[in-house]
């Protein structure tokens, strides 16, 4: 499978979830400042204070330009963790490319390295958590659908690129393995806006040990 599928289709603001449609490049980047406002808010308060006015105040725009986008906060904090994803999968992806790994857990640290990249770099990613629909208002039947997305690609690379065995058996074990890293390197940026290095470094041992019981040494 290729690198890229890893992010095929996706986009970076939100379109599916604004109201106009299609998403031309001027309204793209309209989308972009609304959410960076939103993120810069999240970082500062939370996502549970947030408002619209509070974006649009932050953003330099009007009330009525939030709302062409965004119905509601709910779509807004949605859109949001929507974008953190994908830019999530898209460092994975620049990530295995630099790096060019030989060894499929090489390549599984390129996803953890992308992952803790963007708790230091991105805003808003520490609040709206990976793995956390339920705080962007996501739907029951709609949540953990980036955590199976990610897991699925993910496994069809490793599997087509590093020869690990294809299968419904790889993609849950890298879903575990999502699940860990999301709890641990959150703790790690608990307290220090940096990161733990300790929780970190145990991250990266919890997962590679998990996952090495399971298929050894294979290249």
């Amino acid at each position: 499978m290729p690198i890229n599928d890893l992010v095929a289709g996706q986009n970076t603001s939100g379109a599916p979830l604004v109201r106009t449609e299609p998403i031309q490049e001027r309204s793209a980047a309209r989308i972009d400042a609304l959410l960076d406002a939103a993120a810069e808010v999240v970082d500062e308060i939370g996502f549970d204070r947030l408002t619209t006015a509070m974006v649009a105040e932050r953003a330099g725009a009007s009330i009525g330009t939030v709302y062409r986008y965004f119905p509601d906060r709910i779509v807004l904090l949605q859109a949001l963790r929507d974008r953190a994803v994908v830019r999530y999968r898209q460092a994975v992806v620049q990530g295995i490319r630099a790096q060019e790994p030989e060894h499929w857990w090489m390549a599984v640290e390129c996803a953890i390295d992308a992952f803790v990249g963007m708790f230091r770099a991105e805003p808003g990613f520490r609040i709206i958590r990976f793995t956390d629909a339920e705080r962007s208002g996501a739907p029951e039947d709609e949540q953990g659908q980036d955590d199976d997305f990610f897991a699925h690609r993910f496994a069809e690379i490793l599997s087509d690129e590093f020869g690990l065995p294809a299968g419904d058996e790889l993609t849950f074990h890298l879903e575990v393995v999502v699940e860990m890293m999301d709890s641990l390197i959150n703790r790690a940026f608990v307290l220090d806006p940096t990161g733990d290095e300790r929780f970190i470094a145990e991250a990266r041992v919890v997962a590679r040990e998990y996952l090495e019981k399971r298929y050894g040494d294979k290249a």
